[in-house]
C-alpha cells in the first residue's frame, strides 16, 4: 500500500494498512475480495504529503502495510473469528488499524476487538445504507447488519454514532425507525446535496467529544458517477470533495480505526473508484492522532 514497507505484525508500528478480502457477506453484486488488491494497485502514486492540509503522516508516525486477513470464503463465521483475531493482536500492539475491505461485515469483527481494547466507541459511519438489518435470508451476519450486532454487542456509543450519506429504496415505510431508537444521527444525502459539509463535521467533533472513535467509510456513500465500483450503488449520492470534509473534518478526534470498505473494481474498469478508496485512505493516515504538520 502506497509502497510503503511490509511487516508481518503490528508491532511497532503506530498506523497500519491490513487488507480484508472478503464478500461472502454481500447481497447483491459479489466483488469485494478483489477491493484491497486494487486499492493497493492504485495507490501507487500517492504521495507522502497532503499539500492541502499540510499533514506529513510519515514524518510522525511508523506506518507499514501488514498484509491480508487470511479469511475463510467458504464459512462467513469463522472468517469473522479470524478476523477478530487478527485485530486483537493489532489492537494489542498500539497500532491504529486501517482496513482495506472487503465487504461491510468485516466491519463487525474489528469493532469486536476495537472494544474489547477501548470499550463502546463513537462511529462516524459514511454510507447509502445504514446496515442495520436485523436478518437476511435467516442470517445475521452479512454486509447488511453489522451495526445492528455491534448494538447488540454493546459495542458502540450510541449517544455518539452519526450515519452520513444515507439514501435509496427501502423494504418498509420507516427504514430508519431501529437507528433512531438506538439515538444515532441520520444524515440523509439529500441533506448534503449542493453544499459544505465542514459545518456538519464541526457539529459531530462536539458529539464525539475526546473519547475513541472509529470511522467507518462505506464506498457506495459517495455518489455512483463518482465511484461506480460497488456492489449496491444508490444513486443522490456524496460527491468526492465532500467526502474529503468528512474526513478532514475528523481531525482532532481520537480515532481509534479506520476503514474503506465495498469497493468492487470489476464494475469500474477505469480504475478510478479503488483510486479514490486509495486517496480516501491516505486523508484518514493524515487525520490520525498524533499526525504532525509541516
Amino acid at each position: 500500500m502506497m509502497r510503503l514497507p511490509y511487516q508481518e505484525s503490528a508491532e511497532g508500528l503506530n498506523a497500519a494498512f491490513i487488507g480484508v478480502p472478503l464478500d461472502t457477506g454481500t447481497s447483491n453484486r459479489p466483488g469485494a475480495r478483489f477491493g484491497p488488491r486494487h486499492i493497493r494497485a492504485e495507490s501507487s502514486m500517492v504521495r507522502t504529503y497532503n499539500a492541502t492540509t499540510r499533514a506529513a503522516p510519515y514524518n510522525s508516525l511508523v506506518v507499514a502495510d501488514i498484509g491480508d486477513v487470511h479469511v475463510n470464503l467458504y464459512n462467513l463465521k469463522d472468517s469473522c473469528r479470524r478476523i477478530r483475531e487478527a485485530y486483537q493482536k493489532i489492537m494489542a500492539a498500539g497500532c491504529i488499524p486501517l482496513t482495506l475491505g472487503g465487504d461491510h461485515t468485516i466491519t463487525y469483527p474489528i469493532l469486536l476487538a476495537v472494544a474489547e481494547r477501548h470499550g463502546p466507541v463513537g462511529l462516524i459511519h459514511v454510507d447509502a445504507h445504514t446496515d442495520t438489518g436485523e436478518q437476511a435470508l435467516g442470517e445475521k451476519i452479512y454486509h447488511g447488519t453489522p451495526f445492528r450486532r455491534c448494538v447488540d454487542e454493546g459495542l458502540l456509543d450510541c449517544k455518539r454514532v452519526v450515519q452520513i450519506g444515507i439514501r435509496g429504496s427501502s423494504y418498509s415505510p420507516e427504514p430508519y425507525k431501529f437507528c433512531r431508537e438506538q439515538g444515532f444521527r441520520v444524515v440523509f444525502a439529500e441533506d448534503c446535496w449542493s453544499k459544505s459539509l465542514v459545518p456538519l463535521m464541526s457539529e459531530v467533533r462536539q458529539q464525539m467529544g475526546d473519547k475513541p472513535v472509529y470511522l467507518s467509510f462505506d464506498i457506495d456513500g459517495i455518489d455512483p458517477s463518482f465511484a461506480p465500483g460497488t456492489g449496491t450503488p444508490e444513486i443522490g449520492g456524496l460527491t468526492t470533495h465532500q467526502a474529503l470534509e468528512i474526513i478532514r473534518g475528523s481531525r482532532g478526534l481520537n480515532l481509534v480505526g479506520c476503514d474503506l470498505v465495498e469497493v468492487a473494481p470489476m464494475y469500474d474498469l477505469s480504475g478510478n473508484t479503488a483510486l479514490t478508496a486509495a486517496n480516501l485512505l491516505f486523508e484518514m493516515l493524515c487525520v490520525l492522532p498524533g499526525v504532525q504538520s509541516y
